[in-house]
């Protein structure tokens, strides 16, 4: 009976010390949710409408809407957009932000409806979030002087950036 009981107390305390260890790793990280204070100015519900350039070089106008909201206690920034033109949808994803390395740098997790998603390098540096999908490709989120978001996509082709995407949204939330 001596050792059984002993076995026990054993078992309890491997336990509370596994229990322990695993609640330091889950601990809250305020670097991290310092960091992600600098993207606060995206949180919120925003509606608006754009354009976008397709490879036929045809502008098409769109209504785009917006949904940010920080998640786990702040350490994650997550997005959902969807834009339509003439009632359909011509855009949804989904992406979540997190910071990577040292402050103002950030990974954009990108999801569409298409099946397709990445990761991509992201920085926010002088009041803009920038997120580049490749080396050739980057978009450039900032806050315009009336408060709106203010988005435009570029292209670069060489020495020159050429815009295909912009738009503009109001906080509705």
């Amino acid at each position: 009976m001596k050792n059984q009981l002993k076995n026990f107390l054993l078992l309890v305390c491997m336990i509370s010390a596994v229990q322990f260890a695993q609640a330091q790793d889950y601990a809250l990280n305020p670097e991290v949710q310092n960091q992600m204070k600098s993207l606060a100015f995206l949180e919120g519900h925003w509606k608006g409408s754009g354009w976008m350039m397709g490879q036929d070089r045809q502008r098409m106008t769109f209504q785009q809407e917006e949904i940010i909201e920080f998640k786990l206690s702040g350490t994650l920034l997550e997005i959902e957009g969807i834009g339509k033109s003439d009632g359909q949808v011509v855009h949804h994803a989904l992406a979540v932000i997190q910071p990577k390395g040292k402050d103002g740098e950030y990974e954009f997790s990108s999801y569409l409806q298409s099946g397709l998603s990445g990761k991509y390098p992201a920085t926010f540096k002088d009041g803009k979030f920038i997120w580049r999908p490749t080396e050739l490709v980057r978009y450039i989120i900032q806050l315009n002087d009336q408060g709106q978001w203010h988005e435009i996509g570029e292209y670069n082709a060489g020495d020159q950036w050429f815009q295909f995407m912009e738009m503009t949204l109001d906080k509705v939330k």
